[in-house]
């Protein structure tokens, strides 16, 4: 079972995208209406629905409770000790971003772990 994060948690969105099309867009926003502070992440560090980007994890300088994934595993297996750097509370690896070998190195550092959408999870109160 999954624990809610917090009102005004910090979500890192991995993959985040300025295009409104994509789902990490939709995320980030989202994030945005139900009180969260996203921290959009990509390598070209673009501005996403107004909040400024971030080139890497290894650039957020304050805890995150949540980091909601929009990469492909190839991405994040190469992520994998700045995200243990990190050390979020949860991971979320939403659907086409599943990476169970990073998984169970993150459950086993104690970081809870989540296979679901976090759109879904935010409009169903399961965020």
């Amino acid at each position: 079972m999954t624990t809610l994060a917090p009102a005004g948690s910090r979500v890192a969105v991995l993959g985040a995208s300025p295009k409104e099309e994509r789902f990490a867009f939709k995320a980030m926003r989202l994030l945005k209406e139900h009180g969260h502070k996203p921290i959009p992440i990509h390598p070209a560090g673009h501005s996403v629905d107004g909040v400024p980007g971030l080139k890497s994890l290894s650039e957020i300088d304050q805890p995150v409770d949540t980091l909601t994934f929009y990469v492909n595993s190839k991405i994040s297996n190469r992520l994998k000790d700045d995200i243990l750097k990190l050390n979020p509370r949860r991971v979320i690896f939403n659907p086409g971003a599943e990476n169970e070998e990073l998984a169970e190195v993150l459950e086993s550092a104690k970081i809870e772990v989540v296979m679901a959408c976090t759109l879904v999870m935010l409009d169903t109160g399961a965020f």
